[in-house]
């Protein structure tokens, strides 16, 4: 009979170990990769989407005035804009508005052009903007009217607000969560199930600056007869959305 050496004898079996310990490592493994759980949380909910609002008479408003002035060169035309603009200020306060509610802006200086007979400048233009915040809703009239003799003669915008906003939102999203469960309920009806509790609910987000906002009208002050503007703001619009998933039984 052959003789194994020792050494070498020692080698294999030391070897055959390592292979079967590498294979005992690797059956875990393929074994893990056929072990698939099922997450069924989100099978046994409905989920709806509701949007309810809540009608609100403004109280507020903001005004966009607008002082132009046209010169015959640059530097005329903005010392003109200013003084225009400090008596359209100083108006204002004398009239009753804050002044934390007035805010220049959109100062802006063109060129005025003939184009009969070829690009050829004439004069420029120089235009401030001037917003008016805060104002109850029963001075607007008023303060429109008597804004043109004061050096005022662009009206752009007015915009109505409502200082209840915050409680009229919260109203809306009562009732859109109120509507959702109706859905729900009907849908689970109609699938031959029951309607549990909320399992979770996410309210969606609106753009802040048009919260308060139900409507602008333009008017240019030296389109018409500013005293003959009528102020009718009407009624806002306050709108809340949800998306809520139930669990149903």
């Amino acid at each position: 009979m052959r003789k194994i050496n020792k050494p070498l004898a020692a080698i294999f079996v030391a070897a055959s170990a390592l292979s079967l310990t590498a294979c005992a490592k690797t059956l875990p493994a393929a074994a893990n990769a056929a072990n698939v759980s099922v997450d069924n949380k989100a099978a046994s909910t409905i989920q709806v989407q509701s949007t309810e609002e809540v009608k609100v008479t403004p109280d507020m408003a903001e005004i966009n005035f607008a002082v132009s002035t046209q010169e015959a060169d640059p530097k005329a035309a903005q010392e003109k804009n200013s003084q225009d603009l400090n008596k359209v200020i100083e108006f204002l306060k004398q009239s009753g508005v804050d002044e934390t509610s007035i805010q220049t802006s959109n100062y802006g200086l063109s060129p005025i052009y003939d184009y009969t007979s070829g690009q050829k400048i004439t004069g420029y233009q120089m235009r401030t903007s001037i917003l008016v915040s805060n104002l109850p809703i029963d001075k607007v009239g008023t303060l429109v009217s008597s804004s043109i003799a004061a050096g005022i003669n662009n009206i752009d915008s007015i915009s109505y607000l409502s200082s209840k906003y915050d409680e009229s939102y919260q109203e809306a999203l009562k009732k859109a969560i109120e509507s959702s469960k109706v859905k729900a309920e009907a849908i689970a009806a109609a699938s031959g199930t029951s309607l549990g509790g909320i399992f979770h609910i996410e309210e969606v987000s609106t753009y802040n600056n048009t919260r308060y906002v139900g409507y602008t009208a333009a008017e240019s002050a030296a389109q018409g007869n500013p005293k003959s503007m009528v102020v009718e703001p009407g009624q806002l619009n306050v709108q809340a959305q949800v998306t809520v998933s139930y669990k149903i039984k």
